[in-house]
C-alpha cells in the first residue's frame, strides 16, 4: 500500500509573539521542574558547553568520547554560553543507567542558556550511550546559538540494555516514547522557565538517535517543526535491517582477514560493505560487528542460541558453531521475530521536513541499506518533497576514526551543523535546501557551506 501525503511542507508551529528577539540577559534560576520527571536536579551554570560541564562535573565524557575528530575548528571560537542545566530522571521500571547514583533509566539532560533565541532541539542519545552523548557533536554548537537543548537516554542503555523490555522489539520500542515523552516535556519546562512557548522545537539525532528522529517524524510530526537523521539504521520487518548484512560480515569477514581470500571479498562487498572501505573493517570487526549483531538480535530473537547457550550467543563464534551469529539467518527464523521488527519498522511517511545524511564509507551501517533505502521508502510512501537525503562521500560512522586515518576519512560533525542550518532557513524561511545528491570531497566543497554542494 501506497501511502499518501503533503508535497510541500506543512505550516511549522506559527512564531510566538516573542519570536523576534531571543532572550538576553540572565535568568538565573534554578528552581524550574521538568513535568512529570521522578527525580530531578537543578543547577545554574557558567558554562552550559563541554569546556564548562566538564569542569564543574554536569557532563560525563565516556558518554560523547569517541565520537568527535580531535580537529575541530569550530571549538577554536568557543564563548561561554551561561544558563541552567536539568538533570533528572522519568519514571522507569529498569536501573540500567547509573548516573548520579539513581541507578534509573529514562534520564534525560536539559539545558537553557540564558540568551535563549526562542526554540528548542530535543535528542536521543547515539547506539547504546548515554544522556550526554550528544554533548560534543550536536549540543555545544546549538547551546552557543542560542538553543535550548534535551537528550535523552532512550530509556535503556549500556551493554545490557537488552534486558529492559519484557518481549521481542520492546527495547526499541521504548526509544520511540522516550523520546516523545521528553520533546513534550522539554517544551513545557521552556515554557516555564523563559515565560514564552518556544516557537521552534526541532529533533536530530545520529545513529539510533538518527533512527528515533526518522520515527518521530512518522508518528509524532504534530510535536515538531523538522528533524536532521544523521546517519540512522533502518529497521524494516522484511529488511534491510541490522539482522540481515551483519550475520554476513562476521562469515565471510574472517577468512578475508586471514587469507586475502577474494571471493570472501566479494561476498562483504555484495553484503553492503562498500569498496574502499577495507582499511576500517579489522576495527569494526573487534568492536561492532560481532557485538552489536549478538546484542540485538537478543532483542528480536532471543530463543536463537538454542537450550543451554547464553541469549546473547557467544563472542566471535565462527560458522559452523551451534548457535553461532555468523550462520544466522533471518530469512528463515519464525514469523514471530520479524513480527517484533515490525513494530518498530519505519514507514517513510514523514510528517515533517526532514534532512539525512551519510557517509558513504559507513562500514557499521552501510550507506545503501540504511540511508539509500530509507530515501526510497520515504518516496514510496509519497513524501519525497519533505526530504533530502546527502550521501557524504568519505564519511564513516563515527568521527573518531578521522585522527585514526589521517585525510583518509572526513568528519561529519561540520556537516551536521551545515544540514542543521539548512534545515532552520527551510522551515523558518521557506528556502529549499539542494535536491539529495552525493557531496564530492574535493577542494571545491566547503562542508560549512550548503551553498557548495
Amino acid at each position: 500500500m501506497t501511502h499518501t501525503g503533503p508535497t510541500t511542507p506543512p505550516a511549522a508551529h506559527p512564531p510566538a509573539p516573542h519570536a523576534a528577539a531571543p532572550h538576553a540577559g540572565s535568568r538565573r534560576r534554578a528552581t524550574v521542574s521538568v513535568p512529570g520527571a521522578e527525580l530531578q536536579k537543578s543547577a545554574v551554570l557558567e558554562d552550559l558547553t563541554t569546556v564548562g560541564t566538564l569542569r564543574s562535573g554536569h557532563t560525563v565524557a565516556a558518554d560523547w568520547e569517541g565520537l568527535h575528530a580531535a580537529d575541530d575548528r569550530w571549538r577554536e571560537r568557543h564563548v561561554q554560553v551561561p544558563g541552567t542545566q536539568i538533570d533528572g530522571c522519568f519514571p522507569a521500571a529498569t536501573g540500567l543507567n547509573t548516573h548520579h547514583g539513581w541507578r534509573h533509566d529514562a534520564q534525560f539532560v536539559l539545558r537553557l542558556p540564558d540568551a535563549w533565541n526562542g526554540k528548542l532541539v530535543v535528542t536521543a542519545a547515539p547506539g547504546i550511550r548515554r544522556q550526554y552523548a550528544c554533548d560534543r557533536v550536536m549540543a555545544d554548537w546549538l547551546l552557543a546559538r542560542g538553543y535550548a537543548c534535551a537528550t535523552t537516554d532512550k530509556g535503556n542503555s549500556g551493554p545490557d540494555f537488552l534486558t529492559a523490555g519484557e518481549r521481542p522489539g520492546d527495547v526499541l520500542a521504548d526509544w520511540e516514547r522516550r523520546l516523545a515523552e521528553l520533546a513534550v516535556a522539554a517544551r513545557a519546562t521552556v515554557r516555564a522557565h523563559y515565560g514564552a512557548e518556544p516557537h521552534r522545537l526541532y529533533v536530530a539525532g545520529v545513529s539510533n538517535g538518527g533512527y528515533a528522529t526518522r520515527v518521530q517524524l512518522e508518528r509524532h510530526a504534530d510535536l515538531y517543526d523538522g528533524g536532521v537523521d544523521w546517519e540512522g539504521p533502518l529497521w524494516r520487518a522484511g529488511g534491510p535491517n541490522l539482522l540481515t548484512h551483519l550475520p554476513a560480515f562476521l562469515a565471510h569477514y574472517p577468512r578475508y582477514r586471514d587469507t586475502g581470500d577474494p571471493a570472501a571479498h566479494r561476498r562483504l562487498l555484495a553484503a553492503g560493505l562498500p569498496a574502499g572501505s577495507e582499511f576500517l573493517w579489522a576495527a569494526h570487526h573487534q568492536v561492532y560487528w560481532d557485538f552489536t549483531q549478538r546484542t540485538y538480535r537478543a532483542v528480536f530473537d532471543p530463543d536463537y542460541p538454542g537450550p543451554g547457550l547464553p541469549r546473547t550467543g557467544t563472542p566471535f563464534a565462527g560458522t559452523g558453531t551451534p548457535g553461532g551469529d555468523a550462520d544466522y539467518d533471518y530469512a528463515t527464523r519464525p514469523a514471530v521475530v520479524r513480527e517484533a521488527v515490525a513494530r518498530v519498522s519505519l514507514t517513510g511517511a514523514i510528517g515533517r521536513p526532514l534532512l539525512s545524511f551519510h557517509g558513504t564509507l559507513d562500514t557499521l551501517l552501510p550507506i545503501t541499506l540504511h540511508s539509500d533505502a530509507y530515501a526510497e521508502l520515504v518516496a514510496g510512501a509519497g513524501r519525497a518533497a519533505l526530504h533530502r537525503q546527502y550521501r557524504i562521500q568519505g564519511g564513516t560512522h563515527v568521527d573518531g576514526f578521522c585522527d585514526l586515518h589521517p585525510g583518509r576519512l572526513r568528519p561529519l560533525t561540520p556537516v551536521f551543523r551545515t544540514v542543521f542550518r539548512a534545515l532552520e532557513e527551510w522551515v523558518e524561511n521557506g528556502v529549499e535546501p539542494p535536491a539529495g545528491r552525493t557531496v564530492p570531497w574535493h577542494e571545491g566543497v566547503d562542508d560549512t557551506d550548503i551553498r557548495t554542494w
